[in-house]
């Protein structure tokens, strides 16, 4: 009976544990997703199509591919995240060609998956000051995901006009 009272508690400590982290895992997964797809619809570009641009005054795809990067970074800065080695937010929009375009996206995708799974479940409603207004860590989370989707769906629509289907989707 005492082994197995010993055996419940620790299983359901674990089993805690286990939900302390489920948010930020929850979210790394999706946002992973997101970033496949992001990395997969950039790689289905020309060198050309970089410059492609729906209409005058639009992010081209280059150009929206770089701002993701930078948000990536902007948002876990925001969160009290010190940016990696090298990396010069202000100066990613001078970032051309499509090949140093597409690493710059995966090193900012890395840094941000690695990143969120480094948020204490106990830190999730502290304060995150941001330009737009004030956030928790956890609606940060939620906004770098958003974020991610949003310009996925962007990217699928310039793919689309571009006559590229998404690559998953073939």
């Amino acid at each position: 009976m005492k082994n197995l009272c010993t055996l419940m508690i620790l299983g359901l400590a674990s089993l805690a544990s286990a939900q302390a982290d489920l948010a930020q895992s929850s979210i790394k997964g999706m946002f992973s997703r997101n970033a496949d797809q992001i990395t997969s619809l950039g790689d289905a570009f020309s060198e050309e199509q970089y410059n492609w641009r729906p209409a005058e005054g639009i992010r081209s795809v280059g150009e929206s591919l770089i701002h993701v990067a930078k948000a990536n970074y902007f948002f876990l800065m925001k969160m009290g995240f010190e940016l990696p080695e090298g990396i010069d937010m202000m100066g990613m929009d001078g970032i051309t060609g499509k090949a140093n375009i597409m690493e710059a996206v995966s090193k900012s995708f890395d840094f941000t998956k690695e990143k969120i799974t480094m948020v204490e479940t106990d830190q999730l409603g502290d304060s995150v000051e941001m330009p737009f207004g004030e956030f928790n860590k956890m609606s940060t989370l939620l906004l770098v995901l958003e974020h991610s989707g949003e310009h996925k769906g962007q990217l699928i629509a310039y793919a689309r006009s571009s006559g590229i289907a998404p690559p998953w989707s073939q």
